[in-house]
């Protein structure tokens, strides 16, 4: 074991080569920091290599292969054959698509000077960490190790795969099982269905999407029971047995049997925090493993600092991006009051159609402000994009209003293009628009954006 040496002192040292440390890390640099940033895998984290980026492109195909099944004989287009999926042709272009956003990544750190040091991270004491039987210490040390999948706890939990061993296939399954509610349960259940492969989404409460708007839940439930998708509420999964044919049966609470060649476990989520040694430097982990932070990031140790799905607040990449840039916009460049509002952040789902949501629920605003405080406005209708075929895929939308002002402090939807409509909104809502505001805003006609334009 060596001892640290100058050159292994850091101004900044961060542990996680994800989002959030990488644009950490480069805005540290950019203001002249020595900067030390330390990675096993892959530049990028789960959103460039198992996450959002590779999940986008499958969402892409499967709505492809959708749009063509549902709405192109109506449309006039006449198919000479059945589009078939080359599924190992799509991996293929997906990893290269990968390959080359870990080449950016590793130019935008040399460019900002940032040492990348390979191996996984391991504290010595408050100032000193280790990796591969190397010691480096720094004034400052920000951990965004990110999160993890997790499985259940239960027997034969250990069959299947977890959302990263998605990316790992090779074939498309003939048939999956799909079990969990949250966002990756939905996505991906959406893009198997997609992909016409016999899909079924197991959920163990009432409804997908608890937490969500009303109007997000009840939207997607509508959708997927019209499109023909097989959602199964109440369903908890007590037991998983593997056949002889390499299927699996799952048992379920309610007595009932389920048989599939492949189970997709999106059951939660963990942070990886284990492993580091976080015992010698006073930084406080909550029961379920997350990092304890301030509106700053710091942690519980003075000089030590968290950001991103670590920490368990809004576990989104943006998000992890913005707090990682802000606080070394903090630290580096003086300015001492810059944290990151949780308040109003934009998430979107990628289900078939997407669904959009910023601020508050109807459930929260009246919660916070009072029900005779609470205005909501609503419009389900049939998107311009389907209502000349036999499949009218509806549009869910809403504005929760607050006060006599009407201020929206939430706006929610599920239909054709709210993935891409969202982010204007959201700006809006940001700045503290009024349903006046929305009311005196030309329509732009004819789309679904303009629906939240014209609401009554």
């Amino acid at each position: 074991m060596t001892k640290s040496t100058n050159e292994n002192h850091f101004d900044y040292l961060v542990i996680g080569g994800g989002s959030g440390g990488i644009a950490s890390a480069n805005r540290a640099g950019m203001h002249g920091a020595k900067v030390g940033l330390i990675e096993a895998k892959d530049l990028g984290g789960t959103c460039v290599n198992l996450g959002c980026v590779p999940k986008k492109v499958m969402w892409h195909v499967s709505e492809m292969m959708e749009e063509l099944d549902m709405y192109a004989e109506d449309y006039g287009l006449e198919l000479s054959e059945v589009p078939k999926l080359n599924f190992k042709k799509m991996a293929e272009n997906r990893r290269l698509f990968i390959e080359r956003l870990h080449g950016a990544y590793k130019n935008g750190l040399d460019s900002n000077h940032v040492e990348l040091i390979r191996g996984y991270a391991k504290f010595v004491d408050p100032h000193t960490v280790e990796v591969e039987g190397k010691q480096y210490t720094a004034k400052r040390i920000l951990l965004a190790t990110g999160g993890k999948p997790k499985r259940p706890s239960i027997p034969g939990g250990e069959f299947g795969i977890v959302s990263d061993g998605v990316f790992d296939l090779e074939a498309l399954p003939e048939r999956i099982a799909v079990v969990g509610g949250g966002y990756i349960g939905v996505e991906m259940s959406g893009i198997f269905h997609g992909f016409k492969a016999d899909t079924h989404q197991f959920i163990r409460k009432s409804t997908p999407l608890h937490g969500f708007d009303s109007i997000i839940r009840e939207g997607f439930t509508a959708l997927a029971e019209a499109e023909g998708k097989n959602v199964h509420t109440n369903k908890s999964v007590t037991e998983v047995k593997e056949n002889q044919d390499g299927s699996y049966t799952m048992y379920f609470g309610d007595g009932t049997t389920h048989e599939t060649d492949l189970i997709l476990w999106a059951t939660g989520r963990t942070p990886n925090t284990s492993g580091l040694n976080l015992e010698v430097t006073g930084v406080n982990l909550y029961p379920d493993g997350y990092i304890e932070t301030d509106q700053y990031q710091n942690t519980t140790a003075e000089h030590i600092y968290a950001v991103g799905d670590v920490t368990g607040r809004v576990e989104l990449t943006p998000v992890a991006i913005a707090a990682g840039r802000r606080l070394s916009e903090r630290l580096f460049n003086g300015k001492t009051d810059l944290y990151l509002d949780y308040n109003n952040i934009p998430t979107v789902f990628f289900t078939h159609p997407p669904i959009g949501t910023v601020g508050m629920t109807e459930e929260q605003a009246m919660d916070e402000y009072g029900k005779d405080q609470v205005k909501v406005y609503k419009s389900v209708f049939t998107s311009m994009h389907s209502s000349i075929t036999r499949n009218k895929q509806k549009s869910y939308m809403k504005l929760v209003c607050i006060g006599k002002d009407e201020k929206i402090v939430g706006l929610h939807g599920i239909g054709r293009g709210m993935d891409e409509m969202l982010q204007g909104f959201a700006v809006a809502i940001k700045m503290g628009a009024t349903k006046a505001d929305f009311d005196d805003t030309v329509a732009i006609h004819p789309t679904a954006a303009e629906e939240f334009v014209t609401m009554r």
